[in-house]
């Protein structure tokens, strides 16, 4: 249903274009929207609801009735001059289309939830679409816009705003911390383009006072029936990207790597594995300067010589420490096959840290 306050700006516009003051009651007689009091009017709104006139002048006011599918409104117009009755016709033909194109939109906004979680046939999703002239073949992706502001950041009329109302482009939220979009591209686009659209809704949020901004987005899809797997591929994005790219505020699913497969591994799993590769011990038992050691000397693909350059060490210090990590583990990081086991070890403990400091 419309909200009052649209309907509040729509008579206060009228109002300042034809000079007619306006009211805009329910069937019931009370008032939803006016530029003028008609407390005393309630009784005329609710005989003229229950007349068979679509529109009627009672002491000088002009009624008018607007249905959707059912009578919804009564429009009441009063002023000076002649012409009050053709503008009140006009007013009340405005607020009618308003009320449709608000409806299709609620439509659009229902159909686009139950698409993304899944909730439709395959049937309903091609007869809806194209009920809702919605193109069922057009390139989409999905993006997830999570901000610490949720609600309160009013973030959901913002990335509305940023895509532009009447687009392609569908702007909806499925709970109260996301904001989710469904993005149409142009045939010849690759995910190039959405990174392009993350950045801009990036930007533009932070424009607008919106701060702690992460973004996920998922892969291409063809068809309109496999929009929900983008959507889940982006809300998984989301999910590996707090957990192992924490400093990037925009994460595309086609980036996870390994982190992907990590996250689906079950945490009975993960633990047996730790076990395994620490001995009973936790990657936490580690002091900052050997974490820190290993963390660079991975970013510096393995190399020596640039890693102790960059922690400003000698090259036999850092060759010390790799010795003594490799005594207490027996994992020799130079090697290879050592490091990957390594690597994915540390990922995997950061994995089981995060699910179970995690409240579900």
């Amino acid at each position: 249903m419309i909200s009052s306050q649209v309907l509040q700006s729509t008579v206060d516009g009228l109002k300042s274009i034809a000079r007619v003051e306006f009211c805009i009651m329910d069937v019931d007689g009370r008032e939803v929207a006016s530029t003028m009091d008609m407390k005393g009017s309630a009784k005329a709104a609710v005989e003229f609801a229950a007349s068979p006139a679509d529109s009627q002048e009672v002491q000088g006011y002009q009624f008018f009735k607007i249905f959707d599918e059912q009578l919804e409104y009564i429009l009441v117009a009063w002023g000076t001059g002649e012409d009050v009755y053709t503008i009140g016709k006009m007013a009340a033909f405005q607020v009618q289309m308003l009320l449709t194109a608000y409806k299709e939109r609620l439509d659009k906004d229902n159909f686009v939830k139950n698409l993304l979680l899944d909730n439709l046939l395959l049937v309903d999703i091609y007869s809806r679409s194209k009920k809702l002239h919605i193109q069922i073949d057009a390139p989409r992706a999905v993006l997830i816009v999570e901000s610490a502001q949720g609600r309160d950041g009013n973030i959901l009329e913002l990335v509305r705003r940023h895509f532009g109302p009447g687009g392609r482009d569908f702007v909806t939220e499925v709970d109260e911390n996301n904001v989710v979009a469904v993005k149409e591209l142009a045939e010849g686009d690759t995910l190039k383009e959405m990174d392009k659209a993350a950045r801009g809704l990036d930007a533009f949020l932070k424009k607008e006072g919106i701060q702690e901004i992460r973004i996920a987005y998922g892969t291409m899809v063809r068809e309109i029936k496999e929009v929900s797997r983008s959507y889940k591929e982006a809300k998984m994005a989301l999910d590996v990207g707090r957990i192992f790219f924490g400093s990037r505020e925009i994460i595309a699913y086609s980036e996870l790597g390994i982190g992907r497969l990590i996250y689906q591994l079950p945490l009975p799993l993960c633990r047996m594995f730790i076990r395994e590769i620490f001995d009973g011990k936790s990657p936490d038992d580690f002091d900052e300067e050997t974490l820190g050691t290993v963390h660079k000397f991975f970013e510096n693909s393995l190399n020596v010589s640039e890693t102790s350059r960059q922690l400003f060490i000698h090259r036999n210090t850092l060759v010390y420490r790799l010795d003594k990590l490799q005594k207490s583990t027996g994992l020799d990081l130079r090697v290879f096959e050592d490091a990957i086991t390594f690597k994915i070890a540390l990922m995997v403990a950061k994995y089981m840290k995060y699910m179970e400091n995690t409240d579900f």
